[in-house]
């Protein structure tokens, strides 16, 4: 929706009503993948895509109807074999598309919304698809509020919870609740449409380890490159498809390299002449996790050549060494697990501890929100989230 949000804030802004398409679910080898969307505003005015010409015809005639009635429609496109004619994709994959009609009397959130997305800000539109809640009902979330309602507090609250999930890792998706954000039942759907990029992680030095990390934070949606300086362990090969592999020296790298708050640094090379020079400049950048492997012995002895480099006290704390939680790992994917979940626990202040021996929401935390938002603190890890 990013190259249509110039046209989209122009209609807004006038409070002229338009119509706008989003792919929510594809199958098989569908031309635009979820999020993409198509517009039709004043005067018949189109822009987006949504399957780059198969349907677009169809779309713009729903589009008018919708803007016309104010009736969301959910609709899905696929290749016919009977009927050579019928409307559908060339390519035999399937799109299923909502549209639904935007003025600021009825997503009073979108110009929030929109100005965060221009403006590079992370932010979740979580929009209903199916189920016994209002077709098209929006909830923006942001890390820190929430605008918008999809019919149910409950809802609200469960949607809230896993749309900041999915905000962290830049991913879209869809979930599937109780009328009342019920965890185990199935009879809503909602779309939840994050802009925000993947946010990287940087695994530094190429052993049997990174390979390990490198797969999980895949698994996790973090975009993972791995870096080392040698080349005869930095290979493509040894490292599972999509990651990036780059020969150079860590600090090298990371130096040319842009981070920012989302960013986990895992330096695995646990040899002075790497991870010392490489840990002074990654404690002076942003970063949401900087975590070094080694032994206990090996963390004092890198911790007095950083102080010798002239590294405080305050970047130094920073620093999660030895890495990982203590889950008593042994197996390279055992200690990926184990890394993984101090990831996690650091990203939403979880305290590591087994849940049997704590007491409290397991999701506590309340959030700065706007007047006329819906409570997010709280809730329950199954059944009703509120």
């Amino acid at each position: 929706m990013r190259e249509i949000l110039p046209a989209l804030e122009r209609w807004y802004a006038a409070g002229a009503p338009f119509g706008l398409a989003t792919v929510v679910t594809v199958s098989r080898s569908a031309p635009r993948d979820p999020g993409a969307a198509m517009a039709v505003g004043p005067g018949d005015e189109v822009v987006g895509s949504v399957s780059g010409g198969c349907v677009e015809g169809a779309v713009y005639e729903l589009a008018q109807e919708v803007v016309a009635t104010g009736e969301a429609r959910l609709e899905t496109f696929g290749y016919s074999d009977e009927d050579a004619f019928a409307v559908g994709l060339t390519c035999g994959g399937e799109i299923t598309l909502l549209i639904r009609r935007v003025t600021p009397a009825e997503d009073p959130s979108f110009a929030a919304v929109a100005d965060s997305v221009a403006a590079g800000r992370p932010v979740t539109v979580a929009t209903v698809i199916e189920g016994p809640a209002p077709l098209g009902a929006t909830l923006a979330v942001w890390p820190d509020e929430v605008a918008g309602s999809l019919g149910s507090t409950g809802l609200d609250v469960a949607v809230t919870a896993d749309a900041r999930g999915e905000l962290a890792q830049g991913a879209t998706i869809r979930r599937h609740y109780g009328p009342h954000g019920e965890r185990r039942e199935d009879a809503v759907t909602v779309f939840l449409h994050s802009f925000a990029p993947p946010p990287r992680m940087l695994v530094f030095g190429a052993i049997d380890y990174a390979a390990a990390v490198a797969r999980i934070g895949d698994f996790l949606g973090y975009r993972v490159t791995v870096c080392d300086a040698r080349p005869v362990f930095a290979t493509a090969k040894r490292f599972p498809a999509g990651v990036e592999v780059v020969v150079d020296w860590p600090h090298r790298y990371l130096r040319g390299t842009a981070t920012d708050a989302r960013t986990v640094i895992c330096v695995l090379t646990h040899d002075p002449k790497f991870d010392v020079p490489l840990l002074e400049e990654a404690l002076r950048r942003p970063a949401a996790y900087i975590g070094a492997m080694g032994s206990r012995r090996t963390h004092d002895d890198r911790r007095k050549r950083l102080i010798d480099a002239g590294l405080s006290e305050g970047e130094l704390s920073r620093l999660r060494s030895p890495v990982g939680l203590d889950l008593g790992a042994r197996t390279p994917e055992e200690v990926a697990v184990s890394v993984a979940a101090e990831i996690v626990a650091l990203r939403w202040g979880g305290s590591g501890a087994p849940l049997t021996a704590t007491g409290g929401a397991i999701h506590p935390g309340p959030v700065v929100a706007p007047a006329g938002s819906v409570d997010t603190s709280g809730g329950e890890q199954h059944g009703t989230a509120s």
